[in-house]
C-alpha cells in the first residue's frame, strides 16, 4: 500500500513563497487545490514562485483551481514545492502519494 499524506498550507504574506514541507521524501503524485474561501489567485512553483513565475490556481475553488503532477516512473522531492498568493492568508490544500 502506498504511503499518502494530505494537508492545507497557508500563505500568511502575499508575495512571500511558503515551502510546503522540509521533508525530502520522494513524491510519486501530488495534487494542489485552491480553497473556495480564497480572495485571489494562489501560485504553485519552486523556491522562486511568484505571480509571474508560478502556476496560478483560480480563486474560490473554480474550474482552474486544481493542479496535479504524476511523475510516472520517476519522483520529485516533496520539499521542492512552494506556494505564493496574491492575497495574504489564502490557502492551498494538497494530497500526495509517496514513491
Amino acid at each position: 500500500m502506498a504511503k499518502t499524506d494530505t494537508g492545507i498550507t497557508d500563505v500568511p504574506s502575499a508575495g512571500t513563497p511558503v515551502r510546503i514541507t522540509t521533508s525530502n521524501q520522494r513524491v510519486k503524485k501530488i495534487k494542489f487545490t485552491a480553497l473556495a474561501a480564497n480572495s485571489g489567485l494562489t501560485y504553485v512553483g519552486q523556491s522562486d514562485v511568484s505571480s509571474t513565475n508560478g502556476y496560478p490556481l483560480g480563486a474560490a475553488g473554480g474550474v482552474d483551481a486544481t493542479l496535479e503532477f504524476d511523475f510516472g516512473d520517476g519522483s520529485a522531492p516533496f520539499n521542492e514545492f512552494y506556494l505564493d498568493a496574491a492575497s495574504s492568508g489564502d490557502d492551498v490544500a494538497w494530497a500526495v502519494i509517496f514513491a
